[in-house]
C-alpha cells in the first residue's frame, strides 16, 4: 500500500483523486502573458496543478551542446544553450505567475534544474517541488532538495529500477519521506511499444510509494491506461497551440484535448472501484428477474419423487436456486404442482 501524502489542499496516493498536473514547462515561449492565460486554461480544463521549469542556461547545460533531435526538427534550433536562455523565467515571473495561480485557485510547482533554483523554489514557498527525469541520479541535487522538507515528485524517464531505488534512497536519507515516483519514457513522442505501463504496478509493489506516470505519447488514450494501472498522478504537457514555435508545442495537448483527458481520467478512476467481487445495488433486478430457479417439467401429483427429467431451469431466480437441483432429486412431492411453475420448498414432503 502506497504511502500518501498531501501536496497543497490535494490527498496524494493509492485510492485517491487522480493529481493531474498540466505541464507548461516552457511552452510560454518566454512571455508571462501567455504563461498566465495557460494557467487560466489549464484550469478550466480540469487541472489540479500547473508545473513550469524553473533554471538558468548557465547552470543547466555547457553553451556549445547542441539541441536534442526533437528539439532541432520542432525549433530549427542546433545551440541548447541559446534555445533555453530564451526560455529562462526570472524570480519575478516566477513570483507573478504564483500570484495568478492562488487567484486562479490551482497548484502552482516547478522543476528547479539547478541548486540555486531549489531555493528560489523554496523561498517561494511551494507545496511541493518536482524532479526532472535526467537529475533522477543528480545525487547532491537530490540532496540539497530532500532536506528542504517539502514532498517531492519524482520523475524516472531512462532509468533502471536500480537508478529509480537509489534516487528514492538518496531523498529518504536527506530528510524527505513524502515521495511519489512518477514513471517516464522520455521521447517526444515517445513510441507505443516503448512506454511499458505495466512498470506501474511494478513500481508500486517495488517501493510501496504513490507512483503517477508522467505521459509523452500523442492522444490521452495511453493516460487512461495508466490511471487503470494505477497511476495516482498524471503529467501531460499542456499548450494553447501546437502550432506555437517551441520545442514542446507539438508534444503537447491543446485544452479541449486536455479537458477530454481529464474528463476520461475522472470516469476510470471512479469505474476502478474497490478490489473485491460482489454483487453491486443496480444488479438487484437483474439477479432477482435474470437468473434461474427450479421449476417443473411436467405436471406434477402428489406423491411423485423428483426425478432429474422432472426439472426445468426457468426464470425468475426467486424459487430454489439451481444450486439444488441434485439436493432435490428424489424428494416426494405432497401436493400437485403444475408444468412450467416454479417449485418452492413447500412442495415436498
Amino acid at each position: 500500500m502506497s504511502v500518501g501524502f498531501k501536496i497543497g489542499d490535494r490527498a496524494i496516493g493509492h485510492g485517491e483523486p487522480c493529481f493531474v498536473i498540466a505541464e507548461i514547462g516552457v511552452n510560454h515561449n518566454g512571455s508571462i502573458e501567455l504563461a498566465e492565460r495557460m494557467i487560466s486554461a489549464a484550469r478550466k480544463a480540469g487541472a489540479d496543478a500547473v508545473k513550469f521549469q524553473t533554471f538558468r542556461a548557465d547552470r543547466l547545460v555547457v553553451r556549445d551542446t547542441p539541441t536534442a533531435a526533437y528539439q532541432k526538427t520542432n525549433t530549427g534550433e542546433t545551440n541548447q544553450h541559446q534555445m533555453l536562455s530564451a526560455l529562462e523565467l526570472d524570480a519575478r515571473a516566477h513570483e507573478r505567475l504564483l500570484k495568478h495561480c492562488s487567484a486562479e485557485d490551482i497548484i502552482f510547482l516547478s522543476s528547479p534544474f539547478d541548486r540555486d533554483s531549489i531555493d528560489l523554489l523554496d523561498a517561494m514557498d511551494v507545496p511541493a517541488f518536482k524532479v526532472p527525469s535526467p537529475d533522477c541520479v543528480s545525487t547532491s541535487y537530490l540532496t540539497d532538495m530532500g532536506k528542504r522538507g517539502r514532498p517531492v515528485i519524482l520523475s524516472t524517464g531512462m532509468c533502471a529500477m536500480e537508478e529509480v531505488m537509489t534516487g528514492i534512497s538518496t531523498l529518504r536519507n536527506s530528510g524527505c519521506n513524502e515521495i511519489a515516483v512518477l514513471h517516464c519514457t522520455s521521447c517526444y513522442p515517445a513510441p507505443l511499444d516503448e512506454l511499458h505501463l505495466r512498470a506501474i504496478p511494478l513500481m508500486q509493489e517495488v517501493t510501496s510509494l504513490p507512483i503517477g506516470y508522467s505521459d509523452h505519447s500523442e492522444g490521452i488514450e495511453v493516460v487512461l491506461a495508466a490511471v487503470a494501472l494505477g497511476a495516482c498522478i498524471i503529467e501531460k504537457h499542456f499548450t494553447l497551440d501546437r502550432g506555437l514555435p517551441g520545442p514542446d508545442h507539438r508534444a503537447s495537448l491543446e485544452p479541449a484535448e486536455f479537458a477530454a483527458m481529464v474528463k476520461g481520467v475522472r470516469i476510470v478512476e471512479r469505474s476502478l472501484g474497490q478490489a473485491r467481487k460482489e454483487p453491486q445495488p443496480c444488479e438487484a433486478s437483474s439477479r432477482r428477474l435474470g437468473r434461474r430457479s427450479l421449476a417443473a417439467a411436467r405436471d406434477m401429483s402428489p406423491g411423485e419423487k423428483l426425478s432429474e427429467n422432472d426439472i426445468i431451469l426457468l426464470r425468475p431466480g426467486t424459487g430454489l436456486a439451481p444450486s439444488l437441483e441434485v439436493e432435490m432429486i428424489g424428494k416426494r412431492l405432497k401436493r400437485q404442482v403444475r408444468a412450467l411453475t416454479l417449485y418452492s420448498m413447500g412442495d415436498f414432503e
